[in-house]
């Protein structure tokens, strides 16, 4: 059986050999945080497998079989995501696949001394990443859950980190701990809070999943950020607690699907939800030679945010469903 540290570091060597880790501080919180003091447990999909609930069999570290264990500390170790939390059979919590958070993180530009705001706290290993390359006092987690919440904090105390672990409603961000100079969220929304962009410094990058992207945003003032999506596909549990808007859609990628099956086609049926039916989406796709996700951005202005290709200015805008304030917000 190989130990974790010898599955640390061929996880590393694997992400390293797909592009990410380009920054040394950051390659070395890979290599030093132990994602399986995370993951005590988590769920693998195992339709008929003696003892499997709902489909689901449950890995744990503290497993009495010693076959069982191996499993469960390589699958800690999988350039995977991990269900890590299920309620009524759903998931509504999990540890993103490494490679994709390491992606993220390079996506931030880290630099020494930033100050972090994740939303979506999960297991508590992004943020223990955060804190071994920017210090536990320049990171903030929120999550709605406080059983999500008080289990991150018990596995980032038991690796060794006590960032501020907030249990809030995400889309109010945290502003008693603000500004920020960064903000990444590890659950889905369908526009960006607009107290996010509040609670930035000048220049903050804004970092989060929508529409099966990532959206990069840039804060170029008081309420105003823009930018443009990355090149990867992202799914990620929705934000809760922000009412019914703070989730993506997804009713009219589900007709689409009788259109044309294909994931970057899947992605502008979301985005522009509510503006474009699917029909009207293909039209546009075929015309615009089914462009990338590169080739989109979202512009946060005051009360209004919208999606576009190519320019925010340009012929093909479309308003992205506000998002919703939080009473008693600042």
């Amino acid at each position: 059986m190989r130990t974790d540290l010898e599955l640390r570091r061929a996880l590393v060597r694997e992400i390293v050999a797909g592009g990410a880790l380009g920054d040394p501080a950051l390659r070395a919180a890979f290599e030093d945080v132990p994602r399986h003091l995370f993951v005590p447990y988590y769920y693998e999909t195992a339709a008929g497998e003696a003892g499997a609930a709902g489909g689901y069999a449950r890995r744990w570290g503290e497993d009495p079989d010693p076959g069982r264990r191996e499993r469960w500390l390589t699958g800690a170790y999988a350039d995977a995501p991990l269900a890590t939390r299920l309620r009524d059979g759903d998931l509504v919590s999990s540890s993103s696949q490494p490679s994709l958070m390491a992606g993220m993180l390079a996506a931030l530009d880290l630099a020494d001394g930033d100050r972090v705001l994740e939303i979506g706290a999960g297991t508590g290993y992004n943020a223990a990443l955060l804190c071994h390359r920017l210090g536990e006092a320049n990171v903030t987690t929120v999550d709605l859950d406080p059983e999500i919440t008080d289990s991150a904090r018990a596995h980032l105390a038991t690796a060794g980190y006590r960032p501020a672990v907030i249990t809030g409603d995400g889309a109010r961000g945290a502003p008693a701990r603000a500004p920020f100079d960064k903000v990444v969220a590890t659950c889905a929304v369908a526009s960006v809070p607009h107290e996010w962009v509040a609670q930035c410094r000048p220049g903050a990058l804004i970092l989060a999943p929508l529409a099966t992207g990532l959206i990069r945003l840039r804060v170029t003032g008081p309420g105003r950020a823009e930018g443009r999506f990355l090149g990867t596909p992202a799914y990620f549990v929705p934000l809760r607690g922000a009412g019914p808007d703070a989730g993506p859609t997804s009713g009219a990628a589900g007709s689409a699907r009788a259109i044309v099956a294909d994931e970057l086609f899947r992605f502008l049926v979301e985005l522009t939800a509510g503006s474009l039916d699917p029909y009207e989406a293909y039209a546009l796709w075929r015309r615009e030679a089914r462009p990338r996700r590169e080739r989109f951005g979202v512009t946060v202005d005051g009360g209004a945010q919208w999606a576009w290709l190519d320019d925010p200015r340009g012929p093909h805008t479309w308003p992205l469903r506000r998002a919703p304030f939080s009473p008693g917000a600042p």
